[in-house]
């Protein structure tokens, strides 16, 4: 029969695997920190086996995730920073690689195989994008910005 601490002996090894793995695979993210390039390259790769994935069982993934976006100072005490990177390029990176990996991954889960009507998956992204982005239309309606510019304007002088 076996004892109390039974559990904490075969638990020992695991936790010891799991810190040392960590450890080693911080020390690779924080030497790949520096190389943007090659990190960059590594997730278009990644990114390019998980789109060849989707495309050879015919399937679609439609992630999204909010975020929030740069704001402007509300205070006078605030100083002006005209833009303030809320993501760092390398959580930006990880994350982005990390939802490729893990998306990957999902593509050979049966029970996620679900069919999908595309003009459904069209008007879920469509509102989607309306819900994630309303604050930034808000404001930008508010201030009077056209982020794309359809033609120039033509002033005609007086006749």
């Amino acid at each position: 029969m076996e004892g109390p601490g039974s559990e904490g002996a075969a638990a020992a090894p695991l936790a010891q695997w799991r810190s040392d793995f960590s450890r080693l695979f911080q020390h690779y993210l924080d030497r790949s920190t520096p190389h943007t390039v090659n990190r960059w390259l590594g997730t278009l790769a990644v990114a390019m086996i998980y789109i060849l994935r989707v495309y050879y069982v015919q399937g679609v993934d439609p992630e999204l995730e909010a975020l929030d976006g740069a704001s402007l100072p509300t205070k006078g005490a605030d100083e002006f920073r005209p833009f303030v990177r809320r993501l760092p390029e390398f959580k930006f990176w990880y994350s982005i690689t990390k939802a490729f990996i893990v998306a990957f991954m999902l593509t050979f889960i049966s029970v996620l195989d679900v069919p999908v009507f595309w003009p459904i998956l069209l008007c879920y992204w469509i509102v989607l994008f309306v819900l994630t982005m309303k604050r930034q239309i808000l404001h930008m309606i508010k201030y009077k910005y056209v982020p794309f510019d359809i033609g120039k304007q033509r002033y005609t002088g007086k006749k």
